[in-house]
């Protein structure tokens, strides 16, 4: 595990923001995002500006019975908004949730749909769900996209974290449709140190998904640089793009692509 300080989480969301703001400048907001086809750059920044108001609205008020509501929205005039408003705004929502995270710290009791109900879910949670919508923001401007290594690491754990959590599984029930017999898959990093240990076994052949850092052999192997295992392992990237090797049973690892979303 990779678990980050509460400290590096803030940090981080701060960092993703403004470097997706970046990759954002001169891209018209009618751009359509490609990882996201559904989606144009503009409903992109609005999607991110939203959670994290949202995220940040559940641990200023220390929100600890909820009940998640899709109709609840924070983007009340970001749809007016031209591309140097969609920036600020971004800005703006990424200043709030950290101000509300730092001040109560990652152990104030916070409803969550993981099993960590605390403050520390939310840093942990936005941190990732901005790389990975800079990620989506470089694809849609034409750029590359690069994540440290250890935030790298710490995504792909927090993704298995959710889609392994009760909650999830209640919340999401076709989430259950992972499960079946051989069902293993094994994502390993060739371009990082050992320390890191960036391998991971995925087991879902029993009664839920369980999963491990460690090097065991799968019904299909990923392998390839982090970020573009992390790529394809949260949909971002096609798996035969010939950036990362495929071994086994491919029909293995489409299954959980087509069905591991949350």
């Amino acid at each position: 595990m990779t678990l980050l300080s509460h400290a590096r989480y803030c940090s981080e969301i701060l960092a993703q923001t403004d470097r997706m703001r970046a990759v954002l400048r001169g891209v018209p907001v009618d751009t359509t995002v490609p990882t996201c086809p559904d989606w144009t750059v503009a409903q992109l920044a609005r999607h991110l500006g939203h959670a994290h108001r949202w995220a940040a609205g559940l641990v200023r008020e220390r929100i600890v019975d909820f009940t998640p509501d899709p109709s609840l929205d924070s983007t009340a005039g970001a749809e007016e908004l031209d591309a140097a408003g969609l920036d600020a705004w971004l800005a703006e929502g990424a200043e709030e949730v950290v101000a509300a995270l730092r001040e109560a710290g990652p152990d104030v009791p916070v409803w969550t749909f993981g099993r960590e109900r605390t403050s520390g879910f939310w840093a942990r949670r936005m941190t990732h769900e901005t790389a990975m919508h800079r990620a989506d923001a470089a694809s849609a401007a034409g750029a590359p996209f690069t994540l440290e290594q250890d935030v790298a690491a710490d995504t792909i754990d927090e993704w298995l974290d959710i889609i392994t959590s009760p909650l999830a599984m209640a919340w999401k029930p076709q989430l259950k449709e992972l499960l079946g017999e051989g069902r293993t898959l094994h994502l390993h990093a060739t371009d990082t140190p050992p320390e890191l240990n960036a391998e991971w076994f995925i087991d879902a052949s029993g009664e839920s998904v369980e999963w491990r850092r460690a090097h065991e052999k799968a019904a299909v192997a990923v392998r390839g640089p982090l970020t573009e295992v992390l790529r394809v392992f949260y949909r971002r990237l096609p798996a035969d793009t010939g950036l990362v090797e495929v071994v086994g049973d491919r029909a293995v690892l489409e299954h959980w692509l087509e069905r591991a979303s949350f």
